[in-house]
C-alpha cells in the first residue's frame, strides 16, 4: 500500500493569459496542476471554514481556522462546536501532530495513518495538511481537451511516478480553460476503480482572487454520504512567521 495521497482541497491562482491560451506539452501541464495544487496558500494564508459531514448514521458541522505558510507549514484548529473546540492539527515539513484538548495530549501521526479520516469526515489527514505535491509524485498528461457541459476544458491524467509513496493509482482532474477554475477531481485505486470524487463550486472573489469556495467529497462506495467544505473567509499573504507553526501554538485555545 502506498502511503500518501494527492491532495487538492486548495484554491487556485490565475495564470497569465498567454499560458492559458498556449497550453502545450508536459511542462505547461505540470505548471497548471502545480498552481491548482498550491492555490490555497499563496506565500501565506488564513481561512475560516465550515465542514459539514453527513454519514449513514449522523450529521455534524465543524467550524475551523486554517493557517498556512508556503507548502511546508499548516495549522488547522477547530473552533466549534464547543465540545470539539481546540482540537488541532499541525504540519511542519513531513511531520504531523494532532492535539486533543479533552485529554491534553499531543499525538504525532505516523505515515501509515495519513490516509485516515480527519474528524470523522471523508477528507483525510493528508488532505487537511496537503502533505503530498502533485508535480513531485505524479506524471501529468492531457487526457482530453475540448468542450464538456458547454465549457472548454482540459482533463488531466495524473499517474504516480514509480518511486512515489502515494495511495492513488490515478487521478483525473477537469479544469476550465476560461478562468483556470477546477471543476472536479476523480481518484482511482491501483486497480483503476473510482474511489471518490471531489467537486468544486460557488466560484467567488475572496482575498482578491477568483476561487471556488465550496468543495464536496463523495465516496463512491457510500453514495448517501458526503463531506462539504465551505470557505467563509480567506486572506492571503498575512505575514505569518515560521515560529507560529509550533507545538506550543498547536495547544493554544
Amino acid at each position: 500500500m502506498r502511503l500518501r495521497s494527492g491532495a487538492v482541497i486548495v484554491l487556485p491562482v490565475l495564470l497569465p493569459l498567454w499560458l492559458a491560451a498556449g497550453l502545450a506539452g508536459q511542462e505547461t501541464a505540470r505548471e497548471i496542476i502545480d498552481r491548482v495544487d498550491r492555490m490555497l496558500q499563496g506565500e501565506s494564508s488564513e481561512a475560516l471554514l465550515a465542514m459539514e459531514i453527513r454519514t449513514e448514521h449522523w450529521t455534524r458541522t465543524l467550524e475551523m481556522r486554517v493557517w498556512s505558510l508556503g507548502t511546508e507549514r499548516a495549522l488547522v484548529r477547530v473552533i466549534s462546536p464547543q465540545k470539539d473546540a481546540g482540537m488541532a492539527t499541525l504540519k511542519v515539513g513531513n511531520e504531523v501532530w494532532n492535539y486533543l484538548p479533552r485529554v491534553d495530549r499531543t499525538l504525532k501521526i505516523p505515515p501509515s495513518l495519513m490516509m485516515g479520516s480527519w474528524m470523522g469526515s471523508h477528507f483525510t489527514n493528508d488532505d487537511l495538511v496537503k502533505e503530498s505535491r502533485m508535480i513531485d509524485d505524479y506524471d501529468i498528461e492531457i487526457g482530453y481537451e475540448g468542450d464538456r457541459d458547454g465549457a472548454a476544458v482540459w482533463e488531466f491524467d495524473l499517474t504516480p511516478k514509480p518511486e512515489a509513496a502515494v495511495v492513488w493509482g490515478k487521478i483525473v482532474e477537469r479544469i476550465r480553460k476560461s478562468d483556470l477554475m477546477p471543476v472536479w477531481a476523480k481518484y482511482y485505486d491501483e486497480d483503476g476503480v473510482l474511489v471518490r470524487t471531489l467537486t468544486f463550486g460557488d466560484y467567488r472573489r475572496m482575498g482578491g482572487r477568483l476561487v471556488p469556495t465550496r468543495m464536496r467529497v463523495q465516496p463512491e462506495d457510500k453514495p448517501d454520504e458526503v463531506t462539504q467544505l465551505t470557505y467563509r473567509e480567506l486572506k492571503f499573504d498575512v505575514g505569518l512567521d515560521p515560529e507560529f507553526f509550533s507545538l506550543r501554538n498547536l495547544r493554544a485555545r
